[in-house]
């Protein structure tokens, strides 16, 4: 069986776990339009294949074609989302407003 996750491609039939590139925050992303719909075509994709794989497969290994075309599209995937700007977070909403109000003491 293959499971698809956000790092990579979980094949139990050989224990590997193939990773591509790890998101380096775990921020919300504010995603546009375009690109969501980009997220949901390639999602559904990966998932089509990942099923069907699976389904056909009785043997698995991280070098057969399906597989490798999981992985493409899923980097495509995350290439698309990482793209995407990230939400500023509450924490730095509130920061920055204290900033815009507090004066700045002069340093010398």
């Amino acid at each position: 069986m293959v499971v698809a996750t956000s790092a990579g491609v979980w094949n139990r039939a050989t224990t590997e776990l193939s990773v591509a590139i790890a998101a380096p925050t775990a921020r919300r992303r504010r995603i546009d339009r375009e690109s969501g719909r980009a997220l949901e075509i390639l999602g559904h994709a990966i998932e089509y294949l990942a099923d069907e794989y699976a389904f056909r497969s009785t043997s698995m290994s991280a070098s057969d074609a399906p597989v490798k075309a999981i992985q493409m599209l899923m980097a495509v995937n995350r290439k698309i989302y990482l793209e995407c700007p990230e939400v500023p977070s509450l924490g730095d909403r509130c920061r920055a407003l204290v900033q815009a109000f507090v004066p700045q003491s002069d340093q010398r």
